[in-house]
């Protein structure tokens, strides 16, 4: 197996930073969590980009802020209180967790963060790759990334297939010691806006001259089939309040979320809205029923659902009939 060192030469690796940290210095995009390296916004912000497209994160991580806008604060809030602020951007294990850590940060570090990855990677919720990102960004230390852009763009530029293990030592090999904090940022932005996964963008890419591939590096994985599933449920108003169910504590999927109620499928007459929704691995045709329906669940003041954990799939429907 070949090392960092058999695939990176010291001309490749001077040139490679050259042009994407020149690139990254002028083509980089205007987003929130760039004003400053202040490690609690950092944290946030890599927190919510975990499986989450930039344009559906960056509202949220406003709004998120203005509610929260130190550890502390978030630390002393109620866990319903941060699954309500994350609603809509999925994955609430993330959010619980990053409770948990805020709650850590203040209790046994006096709400400062730990200026390392190793340190980092002891808080709840926080691996490898967001230790790395905290560390370089917001303490300047020398630690390298990986996400799925950063990996993308090291198999084209090598024009290898790497293993796991690999992508790391390749990309600890090839980080910028004098700016990395910006120098993992400008990976995963070339991946994201240049390299992208299908019809990368090769005519304009800073780094296309010591590229091996020039486009899309075939592979023989297989992405998982989604699952394709059927899910019906009611939405049942009174003048000032909406009927919603609360998910059990011990649920292993969004536990104590709020959602609308689920019912037996019924007849397309009886159908008021039909739409696409994915969780996970699955694929979901949901069909909404709307009126009076035998179900038992809570009556929630119109006013007050906006405060509450709801599903992605409650606040699509809500949002329809103009609650949210």
């Amino acid at each position: 197996m070949p090392t960092a060192d058999s695939l990176l030469t010291a001309g490749f690796k001077r040139s490679f930073r050259h042009r994407l940290l020149r690139w990254y210095d002028s083509e980089r995009r205007d987003l929130p969590w760039r004003k400053d390296r202040d490690p609690y916004r950092v944290w946030i912000s890599e927190i919510m980009l975990q499986q989450t497209r930039v344009a559906a994160v960056i509202e949220h991580y406003r709004a998120f802020l203005e509610k929260f806008s130190t550890v502390e604060k978030l630390a002393q809030a109620r866990v319903t209180a941060v699954l309500a602020a994350w609603s809509g951007l999925g994955y609430y294990r993330r959010a619980r967790m990053m409770h948990r850590a805020a709650r850590e940060i203040v209790t046994r570090h006096a709400g400062k963060f730990p200026a390392t990855a190793n340190g980092l990677r002891e808080l709840p919720g926080i691996g490898r790759y967001t230790a790395a990102a905290i560390a370089s960004i917001a303490f300047g230390e020398k630690a390298a990334v990986v996400d799925g852009n950063v990996e993308r763009v090291l198999g084209r530029v090598t024009g290898r297939m790497l293993a796991q293990a690999q992508v790391w030592e390749l990309a600890e090999e090839l980080l910028a010691s004098s700016r990395p904090g910006e120098f993992n940022q400008a990976m995963m932005e070339l991946g994201a806006t240049v390299c992208t996964p299908r019809t990368p963008k090769c005519l304009v890419c800073p780094v296309s001259a010591v590229c091996r591939t020039r486009g899309e590096l075939r592979h023989n994985r297989k992405a998982k089939p989604q699952r394709k599933r059927q899910l019906h449920c009611a939405l049942d108003c009174r003048k000032d309040a909406v009927l919603l169910v609360e998910r059990a504590k011990n649920e292993s999927l969004m536990p104590g979320m709020w959602e609308l109620p689920q019912i037996r499928a019924h007849g397309v007459d009886h159908t008021w809205m039909t739409f696409k929704h994915s969780i996970t691995v699955t694929d979901y045709t949901v069909r909404v029923k709307r009126g009076a329906v035998d179900v038992a669940g809570s009556w929630i003041p119109i006013d007050r659902v906006s405060k509450l954990p709801l599903t992605g799939l409650a606040r699509k429907v809500l949002r329809r009939v103009g609650i949210l």
